[in-house]
């Protein structure tokens, strides 16, 4: 299943709304909480640093746009596009930092993560996660 956004802050609420929608009509209720973090995050980063806008004006009409995909097979896999030209970079925060964690999250709870720059535009960062990993809690 998949939706489009707004590139706006709002956005990552309505990302994790829309994940857990899917996850509990498909049963995964154990996924959510650990979904719902993971979208957040890089629907965030979409935001900050792929010409989203922190401080939408009134008319989003030419705000960007990203487009969130959540599937499953043998293990749940969740898509985020962007108009981005810059890849997602795994990086090290320092401990004064007030962002640049995400991706960690991102790394430690899911099974793998990557992301690819396309030919046809933007890029695509995704992350699998066991369909019988359950949510700490």
């Amino acid at each position: 299943m998949s939706t489009v956004f707004v590139a706006v802050p709002r956005a990552a609420g309505e990302a994790r709304a829309f994940t857990a929608s899917v996850l509990k009509a498909w049963d995964l209720p154990h996924l959510v909480e650990t979904a719902e973090l993971l979208v957040s995050e890089l629907i965030t980063n979409t935001v900050k640093h792929a010409g989203g806008v922190m401080e939408p004006p009134d008319d989003l009409s030419d705000i960007p746009r990203v487009i969130l995909s959540v599937s499953r097979s043998d293990a749940l896999l969740v898509e985020v596009w962007d108009a981005g030209t810059e890849p997602a970079v795994l990086r090290t925060a320092a401990a004064d930092d007030v962002d640049g964690r995400g991706l960690d999250l991102v790394d430690a709870l899911s099974k793998e993560w990557g992301g690819e720059l396309l030919e046809t535009g933007g890029k695509v960062v995704w992350f699998v996660i066991d369909l019988d990993v359950r949510d700490e809690g």
